[in-house]
């Protein structure tokens, strides 16, 4: 099992422990990941600016990891959104594919449609599969309730990104209830995290953030987890700078899930990076039980 790493330009730049316990998790599950030096940016910065553009630099990426023969994984929901839908405007529209190769030629570069954009959460649900990863894990959570973000461009517009049912999505559910914990219901989960405002009006992208917060608290979360950067950051680093402000220290941390699975794999901590984090999650280990144990009390 193959796949195309596309990091995009926040994680290597902000989120190293993404991409390490990413990394780590791959090599424990047998499956390898590709690093092609040549991806660029996903475009999705450009999409509001200069659409030509933006499809240039995303097909680019596609198109890169096609001569690979791979499909592309990608960590980050942003650039998860911006790929999928630049793979489905060419893929539906010939001219538009045709006109977008012809500078790509230039590079000795051509898409061909062939590839498939999937997001890290998807390879491990459909690719490698609960079973495989379940007889990796080797110590599960137990009374430790997570409340999922599944984040805005992994669910929107649903037509393109076919990641999971928009209105009731599981896939994320079903891979964070395998490490033993129980992911709760709470009425904020498929709303913003307040990210795509930052830099904009940081007042209102606070305020989103705090919302959601408060009701992941409320319904009885100890931790928020994630699986993109933009998110990760938003609910830790602006969380952090939040609590700062008001002067409170009851805080509600973000893991990402990838850090998640591989404390429940036995993975080393150097290698996940939970030190990184901006609010501290070693607690998270006062909720670790043996495998075998839970296993014994279900019989």
């Amino acid at each position: 099992m193959k796949f195309a790493l596309f990091l995009g330009c926040n994680i290597p730049a902000r989120l190293e422990q993404y991409e390490s316990s990413v990394r780590s998790i791959f090599k424990k599950l047998d499956a390898e990941l590709v690093d092609i030096k040549e991806f660029n940016c996903c475009g999705y910065p450009l999409r509001n600016l200069d659409f030509e553009a933006f499809l240039i630099a995303s097909v680019r990426n596609l198109a890169l990891a096609e001569r690979k023969g791979l499909n592309l994984m990608s960590l980050c929901k942003c650039c998860y959104g911006s790929l999928k839908k630049a793979d489905h405007l060419v893929k539906e529209d010939s001219s538009l594919r045709k006109e977008i190769n012809t500078i790509l030629h230039k590079e000795g570069l051509n898409y061909e449609r062939n590839i498939e954009v999937k997001h890290f959460l998807s390879v491990l649900f459909h690719d490698v599969g609960l079973e495989t990863i379940k007889d990796k894990i080797e110590n599960t959570f137990a009374g430790l309730n997570i409340a999922t973000h599944y984040g805005c461009h992994a669910l929107r517009p649903s037509q393109i990104v076919q990641f999971d049912d928009p209105i009731a999505p599981s896939v994320f559910d079903q891979l964070v209830e395998l490490t033993g914990a129980k992911s709760i219901h709470w009425q904020s989960k498929l709303e913003c995290c307040g990210a795509p405002l930052w830099g904009v009006n940081d007042n209102l992208s606070k305020d989103i953030t705090q919302k959601k917060l408060r009701d992941g608290k409320q319904s009885g979360a100890h931790y928020l987890c994630t699986s993109c950067p933009y998110c990760q950051i938003q609910f830790d680093t602006v969380q952090k700078m939040i609590l700062s402000e008001k002067g409170e220290d009851s805080s509600l941390p973000s893991i990402l899930y990838s850090q998640l699975l591989g404390i429940s794999m036995g993975i080393e901590d150097k290698f996940l990076g939970l030190d990184k984090n901006k609010l501290p999650v070693s607690d998270l280990k006062n909720f670790l039980t043996s495998k075998n144990s839970t296993e014994k009390a279900e019989d």
